[in-house]
């Protein structure tokens, strides 16, 4: 038997906690996992590529994946909706590989249902402050959508404590050795 047992490791938190930047940072040691590519109706940020950094679907496209059952997990955040393909995951876990999902809160909720063997991470920001400051960072924000994930941001932290680990984000070299470490004692304790 193998040191190490494959996990569904799922990451979440509010939207500027910086699970993207981890989870890409942990990638880049961890070159083994899986990270599945999340559906949206969004538009691309400026740089965004569809089937890289999301699939860019349109509303109807959407609605016809969800009658069809091709979504794992998928949920409204504010104005659009995201979701995770089981065709994602399912070419993931084939490999044999650990697989990262990161997804918002609702989502994460979802899968643990459906996959209760999932490990739930949370990625904390170290205040709603330094939330607020990121998200205005990015440039993207009108008022009112600041106003609304700062809210949902809120709300979504009150549920950190149905997760396995939560890991705040107060300094990205730290946090992503935690994050590590966390990944590496979960496939270790598997065994």
């Amino acid at each position: 038997m193998s040191l190490t047992e494959p996990k569904l490791f799922v990451i979440s938190g509010p939207s500027g906690a910086g699970k993207g930047t981890l989870v890409a940072r942990v990638r880049a040691v961890r070159t083994d996992l899986g990270l599945t590519v999340s559906a949206t109706t969004r538009e691309p940020r400026a740089g965004e590529i569809d089937g890289v950094n999301y699939y860019f679907l349109t509303d109807d496209e959407f609605s016809a994946r969800i009658e069809a059952g091709d979504f794992v997990e998928w949920a409204q955040v504010h104005d659009h909706r995201y979701g995770t393909l089981a065709s994602e995951v399912d070419r993931n876990l084939a490999t044999g590989q650990s697989l990262i999902l990161e997804i918002d809160v609702q989502g994460a909720l979802a899968v643990k249902e459906r996959f209760p063997e999932a490990v739930l991470i949370f990625i904390e920001p170290p205040s709603l402050e330094v939330l607020r400051e990121r998200l205005i960072g990015r440039g993207s924000e009108t008022p009112e959508s600041l106003a609304l994930r700062l809210h949902t941001a809120e709300s979504e932290m009150q549920l950190r404590d149905r997760y396995d680990d939560i890991v705040v984000n107060d300094d990205l070299d730290r946090a992503t050795d935690e994050l590590l470490v966390v990944l590496n004692a979960h496939e270790r304790n598997a065994c």
